[in-house]
């Protein structure tokens, strides 16, 4: 039996979002303090959330430092559009390891990409893509994430 969606699908429309808000109601900004709790639960930075009627297609994330930093891992939950203080939410998608960095007036700070295998990445409607990282930093990580609404 064929299946029954044969057709190519694109986005209608791109859609870029960062980290801002938290899962707990904080702040928006940078990304500045550890939570090691590894299964998407405490408090972390929503940067994605997709199309609450037809989902969406992640391309990548990225996460630039904004000045000095320590080394410190960036971790990449899916949740299900759920509260994320319940576990059955959330799932450890990806990690990526972001290298201490030094601010410089003549240098440019490098920045970190999510990017295939990971990604592309799609979602169902209503879910989202949240971020924790597992040290605390001084400057922040701003975490971007670009993709498209279908």
């Amino acid at each position: 039996m064929a299946a029954p969606n044969t057709s190519q699908i694109y986005s209608r429309v791109a859609d870029i979002q960062w980290g801002a808000t938290d899962g707990n109601g904080g702040s928006a900004g940078p990304l500045l303090t550890a939570n090691t709790a590894k299964d998407g639960t405490g408090t972390v930075l929503t940067v994605f959330t997709a199309d609450a009627t037809n989902g969406g297609r992640v391309e990548g994330v990225r996460a630039r430092a904004c000045g000095t930093n320590v080394a410190t891992v960036l971790r990449v939950f899916i949740n299900n559009g759920s509260a994320n203080s319940t576990l059955a939410n959330n799932t450890l998608y990806a990690e990526i390891t972001c290298p201490a960095t030094t601010a410089s007036a003549v240098a440019a700070l490098g920045d970190v990409l999510l990017a295939a295998p990971y990604f592309p990445l799609v979602l169902p409607p209503g879910y989202k893509i949240n971020v924790t990282i597992g040290t605390t930093v001084a400057a922040g990580l701003q975490v971007t994430a670009f993709g498209g609404k279908y």
